[in-house]
Order: C-alpha cells, then structure tokens, then sequence
C-alpha cells in the first residue's frame, strides 16, 4: 500500500472554469496563465484540458517549452520576456510571443540577427511599479519596437493591476485610466484583465483577458470564495488517518507541545504534512473534513504529519479519508489559517505526491509526476 496523501486534479472543473471566464469577458480572447506549473497542478496535464483557450501565458521559456512538447499550439507569451540573447534562436523557432518590459530586452533586440519577425507585448507601467516602461516612454519605446527589422508590427499592449483582489482600490481605477491615456494613440490589441478584473471590472476586459487564479477554480477577490462566481475548485489535496488515540486532558500534541487538550478526546494523525505542501503555519482551529465531517487541525504540522481534534467525528479510525482542500473545503480557506493567499498554497504542494487526473466520466488515470 502506497503513502494515501494524493492530490486530485479535476479536468472537467478546468474546462467548466474557461467556460465562466468567456461569460465574464464575451468579447475577449482568453489567455490561460499556466506559469508555476499551472499554479501547482502540472503545466503538462492541464493544458490539454485548456484546449478552447486562445493563448497560453509562462513565466519563462521552460514553461513554453512544456506546452509545445504537450501538443500546444495556440500563442504562448513570455510575460517576463526574453532573459538574454541565448533564448531568442529558441523564441523564434517555438514561435513564441514576448513581453518587453525593459530597455536591456529593448537593445537586446536591436542587436540580435532575427531571421523569423518576434511577435512582441509592450508592458506600461500603469503603476505597480515591478515591470513596465513609464507612461511616458511609451511613444519612443514604441517607436524604436517598429524599426526593429526582426519585431513584428502589430506590437500589443499590457500591464498588471496592482490591487485588483481589492475591488474598491482607488489605486485600480487609477492605474485603468494610466493605460489607457498611455495607448490610446495606437490601434493594437491590449490586454490589462487578471481574474480578479475579470470579476470585477468588466470594462478592463480589453481585446485579451489574462485568467489565471479562476481557472483552477479558487476566488482572486479578498474575502470571497471561488463557488460563489459558480467556478468549481480543480485541485482535491487528501490523504487518510493512519493513527487514532484517545488523549486525556492536558496531554500535550505535537512538536513543541503548543497545544495540549482541554479534554479527554480523540486525536488523529493524517499522512499529510509541510513536506507535502500543506502550510506549516496554518493555525489550530484550521478546517479539516474527516469522512465529510468538520474537524479541525490541532497544534503545529509537522513534515509528514498533522493531528487532529476528532471530537467531531468520535468515532474515526485509522483508514478513514481526510479532505485537506478541494471539493467542499475551499483552499481559500486554508490560506486564510495560514495567513496567505491560494496561490501560495497551490503552487506550495509537492511533487512527491501521487496526482490523479479524472475527467466527466469518472474514469481514473494516474499521471506520472514530472
């Protein structure tokens, strides 16, 4: 028998999510963010599932590289960009788009031999100040784009939103009016949507929307939960007690004995720790469903392991299931006991696990780990 923490991965709620994001942004080409191993559930496995999406948006050429290898070949973008010349002969022949957020990317650019035009995004930075060029270099940055033999000439234009999971963030509507004062004077695509904007502000639902967070089913907005906009969670994380034992009252639990029980009561321990990606700092008291029932995470996780209050559920036993996240449990609700947000939480859960992709038909098939 083979370690029971195994992680789920929903294909059908995958799809069920693009199809929500069209409904959000009828009029917008949808590019799927599949960066950090598609937030945690594996770039390979789900992009067949993202099939109907328009583009695809990595981190780095790693990433691209796994889709095209997976079959992909819809538009991918390079939302960093190129890192050095190195990767330009590799962007050209797997016909990737990139993100220019700097002037070292520019000159790059103007030096290289391109024998195959490179599509290219013009970042602004419309005011979160992590990439982008300034508003007011937009005009000769541009300028200098277009007289590069090598860079296509429908150059895009996109920028990133600061504080869109706050909907009420003056500093949102401000950084929507820097952009589009920025790129008014050209007739190119634009792109400025995350899913939190998609939510929120459909009239930043430019000619491309970026959803990523929502794709996997889990809430971009401060305070909500992903089932609330209809998305359905992708990613299950669940395992089994492996050790049930009846506690007197003052027994410490766990490392450092910070929690001790107020009472004579059942603890468990479920084969599921840090080690395998669930937040170390997720507080006492952090929901855990053990055969349906709401129990409760007691004192520190551990690597490997984490105990539980049973008094919930008194009668558990050693086997029995254990839902850490996913269909029931919102991971937005474990990110809240950990003091973080989901995409920590998802992209945090390792490698080591066993992950299972399943689709409509209920059939199972187990995905080698990659």
């Amino acid at each position: 028998m083979t370690r029971p923490a195994r992680v789920s991965i929903d294909l059908a709620a995958l799809r069920h999510n693009l199809v929500r994001v069209r409904e959000y942004a009828p009029h917008s080409k949808v590019m799927a963010i599949v960066k950090a191993d598609a937030y945690g559930h594996g770039i390979s496995r789900v992009a067949p599932a993202l099939a109907q999406a328009d583009a695809f948006g990595v981190a780095c050429l790693e990433e691209a590289r796994q889709l095209r290898q997976a079959g992909v070949e819809q538009k991918i973008l390079l939302l960093e960009g190129p890192y050095g010349a190195t990767e330009l002969a590799e962007i050209q022949q797997r016909r990737l788009d990139i993100v220019i957020h700097h002037r070292v990317q520019l000159e790059l650019l103007e030096q290289a031999e391109i024998n195959v035009p490179l599509k290219v995004w013009l970042k602004v930075d419309s005011g979160m100040h992590r990439l982008g060029f300034a508003p007011e270099d937009i005009a000769p940055v541009c300028a200098r784009l277009l007289r590069i033999n090598g860079v296509a000439q429908n150059v895009r234009f996109i920028s990133h939103l600061a504080c869109a999971n706050e909907p009420d963030s003056p500093l949102t509507q401000k950084q929507g009016e820097v952009f589009f004062e920025a790129t008014q004077p050209y007739r190119a695509e634009k792109s400025l949507a995350n899913s939190a904007a998609l939510l929120s502000r459909p009239d930043y639902c430019l000619d491309w929307v970026r959803p990523g967070l929502m794709l996997y089913g889990v809430s971009p907005l401060d305070a909500r939960i992903g089932t609330g906009f209809n998305l359905k969670p992708v990613m299950t994380f669940g395992s089994s007690l492996i050790s049930v034992k009846r506690l007197r009252g003052g027994d410490p639990v766990g490392y450092g004995a910070s929690w001790r029980c107020p009472q004579d009561m059942p603890v468990g321990v479920v084969a599921a720790g840090y080690g395998d990606g669930y937040p170390r700092h997720a507080v006492t008291g952090t929901r855990i469903q053990v055969r349906g029932k709401d129990c409760a995470l007691i004192g520190k996780p551990s690597m490997d392991m984490m105990t539980l209050d049973l008094r919930a559920c008194p009668d558990a036993a050693p086997g029995d299931p254990v839902l850490l996240w996913g269909d029931g449990l919102p991971v937005e609700e474990t990110a809240i006991g950990a003091a973080t947000v989901p995409y920590e939480v998802l992209c945090g859960v390792h490698k080591r696990l066993e992950f299972v992709a399943y689709d409509q038909d209920q059939s199972e098939e187990t995905i080698p780990v990659q």
